[in-house]
């Protein structure tokens, strides 16, 4: 039996364990109660995205796609059928006006001017004879009208000479346009063999060549193209697909900006020519030409090319501007549209945007849409009611409005790193800003 010195020790030991683990239930509930108070201080504060108001340059643009070409381009044919005999042009070639490109054998061409002047001189003997034989009848029927006058003969055979001599004189003209018909089919068979040699009719640069030598040309239905010769490739135009709904805002000479593949890192400039009235419709979709000049004085730019063409409709200098999102931004409860006019008149707070920041008071005419941003100011949100103007997407200009450079324009929050409403500031802390 345990004595009761052993009895008291055990009961102190275990009183001991117990105020050992009631200390640490405390210590661990005060650091539970801590950390969680520090938890939901810093998640209730909402974290804004914010962006500086700057002076940048907006520029509203369309834009579209299209393809290179020459201002002038001749296609060369044939305009008789034959087999290439010779070729005295190749691709990129320079030729002059009337010089000789091509020729196709002209054997058979030379063989049917020999017959055609053949058949001339056969018109022009049978028209001799004819005339001999018009001046034998003529005097044939002198001689029996004279027999007739005299009674020595019947009437019927002066009729008879009448007639021959009419005949005689039909063989005549008969013979006469046998002649006119051979000397045609003359020029025609030399104007064939003169179309064997094919000359370049125009100065430039041959873009395409479709035949070889050796090869037939058949020119019976349309003439066949043979080569491609572009005037002038220091002269270019891009022709461009423009959609309906853009194609309104298009106007001559406008200025056009666009790459081509071929150079990255290289814009080029042109000018609007012309904005064409024929509407091209692919899939339901409905296009326009607009047709942009370019100088190409490099020749870095070639025929068939795709450009990338950014027409400029407008472009604002050195003005201050803010981001698109942050004409969308919202806090939330806020009030997302502009108070009702007052009663007696009196302007819409707000001034307008001037160099170096500062402001003047808004007129009642003043130009474009309304808007609103919210600002950091004092680190509390703040609404700026805006006039803005022209847009690129990304920024918009800012015409009217109490905004200087370098405030700092809420873009976008968050509350506790997501989606959550916005708390109070006061009540959660202050908020954040990236």
């Amino acid at each position: 039996m345990a004595s009761a010195h052993e009895t008291g020790m055990g009961r102190s030991r275990r009183r001991r364990r117990i105020t050992g683990v009631v200390m640490m239930l405390a210590v661990l509930a005060a650091g539970g109660w801590w950390l969680l108070g520090r938890l939901s201080s810093t998640d209730g504060a909402p974290t804004y995205a914010t962006s500086p108001a700057q002076r940048t340059d907006v520029m509203s643009q369309v834009t579209a796609t299209g393809t290179l070409s020459p201002v002038v381009t001749v296609e060369v044919g044939s305009q008789v059928s034959g087999r290439i005999k010779e070729l005295y042009a190749d691709y990129n070639s320079h030729v002059k006006a009337g010089q000789v490109i091509a020729t196709i054998d002209p054997a058979i061409f030379k063989s049917a001017v020999s017959q055609a002047k053949a058949r001339l001189a056969s018109a022009r003997a049978g028209l001799t004879k004819a005339k001999a034989q018009d001046v034998n009848a003529r005097d044939q029927y002198q001689r029996t009208k004279g027999l007739a006058d005299s009674g020595v003969i019947a009437k019927a055979e002066l009729d008879s000479a009448l007639a021959n001599w009419r005949s005689a004189q039909a063989q005549v003209s008969s013979a006469v346009a046998d002649v006119t018909l051979a000397k045609a089919a003359g020029e025609q068979a030399e104007e064939n063999l003169r179309y064997t040699t094919i000359a370049s009719p125009i100065d430039g640069v041959v873009v395409s060549r479709n035949v070889d030598v050796g090869q037939t040309v058949a020119a019976s239905l349309s003439a066949p193209t043979l080569f491609v010769i572009a005037e002038d490739l220091r002269k270019m135009e891009v022709h461009t697909s423009v959609a309906e709904s853009d194609v309104g805002q298009l106007k001559d000479d406008m200025r056009a900006d666009f790459t081509v593949d071929a150079y990255p890192d290289r814009t080029f400039s042109g000018t609007v020519k012309q904005v064409r009235y024929e509407a091209t419709t692919v899939s339901n979709v409905v296009t326009y030409d607009a047709v942009v000049k370019v100088e190409n004085d490099d020749l870095a730019l070639r025929p068939g090319m795709t450009a990338n063409v950014t027409f400029v409709i407008a472009e604002r200098k050195n003005v201050v501007a803010v981001p698109n999102k942050a004409l969308r931004f919202r806090p939330a409860g806020a009030q997302a549209s502009w108070p009702k006019r007052p009663a007696n008149g009196a302007a819409r707070p707000g001034g307008e945007a001037r160099q170096g920041g500062e402001v003047e008071r808004p007129r009642e005419a003043t130009p474009g849409r309304r808007g609103m941003v919210w600002v950091l100011r004092d680190g509390e949100p703040a609404p700026v009611r805006l006039r803005v103007g022209l847009t690129d997407g990304q920024n918009t200009e800012v015409i009217q409005g109490d905004l200087h450079d370098g405030d700092l324009i809420i873009t976008g929050s968050s509350a506790g790193g997501g989606e959550a409403p916005q708390r109070n500031r006061r009540r959660h802390g202050p908020p954040r800003v990236l």
